[in-house]
């Protein structure tokens, strides 16, 4: 049976901590909405409870980031 190894103590550091994990998921979600309107594709999103597409002309203009 494989030993399972303790996590690295920056990696506990940065879950305990938040704030890379909170912007790396604000990147994402900024590439998303640049990539989707770029392609011409809705977006879906969830909101008030249900699934909604929003069309590509609707998403908001986003500077590529570098």
């Amino acid at each position: 049976m494989a030993s399972r190894r303790e996590p690295r103590p920056d990696l506990i550091e940065v879950l305990e901590d938040g704030r890379e994990i909170d912007a790396a998921l604000e990147r994402a979600g900024r590439d998303a909405i640049r990539r989707h309107k770029r392609g011409g594709v809705p977006l879906v999103i969830w909101k008030d409870g249900q699934v909604v597409h929003v069309p590509p002309e609707e998403l908001p203009d986003l500077p590529d980031e570098p």
